[in-house]
């Protein structure tokens, strides 16, 4: 099984939301279709900006940790390594 660390964003230097799941397309579409006080849905944090793959949970996890305690900067220029145009990659998944 594969499992993602994956951040979101509210639009290109926007907020920004970390998570783990073992299915992105399926995580993403209800981070889309989530309504009510959710962080999600009260920041409007729906595109798929960046994630990682791993084969262990226990690797996504601790990845997923680590990410959430980098400064702003750092997850800025991570994502911009990558994703320099901050394209909504949920299409790409298919």
């Amino acid at each position: 099984m594969e499992y993602y660390v994956y951040i979101l964003a509210s639009k290109r230097n926007g907020t920004l939301y970390i998570g783990v799941t073992n299915d992105l397309s399926r995580r993403v579409y209800e981070h889309r279709r989530s309504k009510g006080k959710s962080f999600s849905s009260k920041y409007l944090i729906n595109k798929l900006v960046y994630y990682e793959e791993f084969d262990s949970i226990s690797d996504a996890l601790q990845r997923e940790k680590v990410l959430k305690k980098w400064y702003r900067k750092w997850k800025i220029e991570l994502i911009e390594s990558v994703n320099s145009e901050w394209k909504d990659l949920y299409q790409d998944l298919y």
